[in-house]
């Protein structure tokens, strides 16, 4: 597939020669890292390495959506502390390549997606330890002091989860292709019951097994989290019910878009993972019914959205198929744990 439209090589060659003073940047490839849902990314190549570079979708986008200056600077800001991210090389408001993009470091190790690499993780204590390597990575996000990194202004501190309802319920009125009774209905069950938010902390926004850099060498360890597109200051439980959608266990249905590892024997329940960060953290975790079932909701509008940009040929040539019944799926789980 041809992919200049979307990279522009010409432009960037220069850019990366520029911005890492190595010439051989100048002869430059770029693939399309497939399993992407949202923004796009590609992997760079030239005789200096590797390197990835962040876009959005071509095509209409929701209001809001992609935006790789916020991804790029909290990545930033993080890069200081206990959280490990890629070292960003250089950003771009739009000239380069016609879009706001961004290119990084790329972080060695296993992205972790519908299978374990060969000879992976074979052992139930190798299993237990990646669970709590992720639930203790998400446990230090929120512990980072977001004043001293300087991301004071990245977001409003205060009533997050009603803006997340509303912003989510927007976007879902904007995307629908008709309306979805379950979804309408779990949005106003979400807007009547916000428990008060404990504690304001950075929010990574899609936090998940698929979207860290594990160690090759020890699957205890998490060497990146990625794909900060939805990174803001705001409620950490939100975080934490996204992931509880995210860690499938043993007979759960499977929801495609949802590659997972975590219903393999050996690997921990959600309430171990859920009991693994609140002992972390140190935070009450009683009314996670109510985060889970904003979960479910929230990705129900991005699974609809992903369709609608997937059908658009807006995603690189990506196709996900008819998702209609995932969305009703996801909206009928989320009245459930409501």
């Amino acid at each position: 597939m041809e992919l200049d439209h979307l990279v522009r090589l010409d432009r960037l060659a220069p850019a990366l020669v520029e911005a890492t003073g190595d010439d051989r940047w100048r002869d430059v490839s770029a693939e399309l890292i497939s399993g992407g849902k949202s923004n796009l990314t590609f992997t760079l190549r030239s005789a200096a390495g590797e390197l990835i570079l962040r876009r959005p979708p071509s095509g209409e986008l929701l209001p809001t959506a992609h935006d790789m200056g916020r991804e790029a600077r909290v990545q930033r800001a993080l890069a200081g502390t206990d959280v490990p991210v890629p070292r960003v090389v250089l950003t771009d408001g739009g000239d380069l390549i016609g879009v706001p993009c961004y290119v990084m470091a790329k972080v060695p190790g296993h992205v972790i997606r519908g299978e374990l690499p060969a000879g992976y993780a074979d052992t139930p204590a190798d299993r237990r330890a990646m669970a709590w390597a992720l639930a203790d990575t998400l446990a230090r996000l929120h512990a980072v002091d977001y004043e001293a990194v300087g991301l004071g202004d990245f977001g409003r501190p205060h009533g997050y989860m009603e803006r997340q309802i509303r912003r989510w319920t927007g976007q879902w009125e904007k995307a629908k292709p008709a309306d979805i009774p379950e979804i309408t209905e779990l949005a106003a069950r979400l807007a009547r019951k916000v428990p008060p938010q404990q504690r304001t902390a950075i929010v990574h926004g899609d936090f998940r097994i698929d979207n860290v850099v594990y160690s090759a060498k020890d699957p205890g360890r998490i060497d990146a989290v990625l794909d900060w597109e939805m990174s803001t200051l705001g409620d950490p439980l939100a975080d934490l019910g996204l992931l509880m959608l995210y860690w499938r266990e043993p007979g759960d249905d499977t929801i495609s878009l949802i590659p997972s590892v975590s219903h393999l024997a050996g690997f921990p329940s959600r309430d171990e993972l859920l009991a693994r960060y609140a002992a972390t953290a140190g935070v009450d975790v009683s009314e996670m019914g109510f985060y889970r079932a904003f979960a479910y909701f929230k990705f129900a509008v991005i699974t609809q959205d992903v369709s609608n940009r997937s059908k658009a040929g807006a995603m690189g040539g990506q196709d996900f198929g008819d998702l209609d019944d995932e969305v009703r799926y996801l909206g009928a789980r989320g009245l459930e744990l409501i």
